[in-house]
């Protein structure tokens, strides 16, 4: 229960202040959250980026990330997992972000619902999850003009891609 009080007062506040957008080292912003989060030693975890800097409040591109590269790790059945961060420019002012994983994927019937308050694919009791963190994260982008959605490859794990304004306004 506590764990869901959080989430609530974690999405309330998501967005709520106003952002200190400033250009960020996107290589450190990424260091920081793997280098944060507890990534196992079995896992490869890759960057591969060919902007250097994305235009964002530091706390909130970090909350993006964490969450996403959170939720990998621990939806990830694979002793060895693999999870790619790539982002490179895809039109002028805009960034596209994909985060891929090599877990059992989400299937598309519920690219929707995974975005909704409390919504889990797993029963709480089999995971530790509150149902709120993809939430957040859509906020976060949302509020800043930007786009997420499940991506679906063609291959097995679950891609998620965010299309990211990059310019300051």
């Amino acid at each position: 229960m506590e764990s869901l009080i959080q989430g609530v007062l974690q999405y309330s506040r998501a967005g709520k202040s106003e952002p200190t957008t400033k250009w960020c080292d996107f290589k450190e912003v990424t260091d920081e959250v793997i280098n944060s989060i507890a990534v196992p030693k079995e896992f490869l975890m890759k960057v591969d980026s060919s902007i250097q800097a994305i235009y964002a409040d530091p706390t909130q591109i970090i909350q993006v990330f964490s969450n996403l590269l959170s939720n990998a790790i621990k939806h990830n059945h694979n002793s060895h997992g693999h999870i790619q961060i790539t982002a490179k420019k895809c039109e002028e002012g805009w960034v596209e972000i994909l985060v891929a994983d090599d877990g059992p994927g989400i299937p598309m019937e519920y690219s929707a619902k995974i975005f909704q308050m409390f919504q889990t694919l797993e029963p709480r009791d089999k995971t530790e999850n509150t149902g709120v963190g993809l939430t957040i994260v859509k906020k976060i982008i949302e509020k800043r003009g930007g786009t997420i959605e499940l991506f679906n490859s063609g291959a097995p794990g679950t891609t998620f891609k965010i299309l990211w304004p990059n310019e300051a306004f």
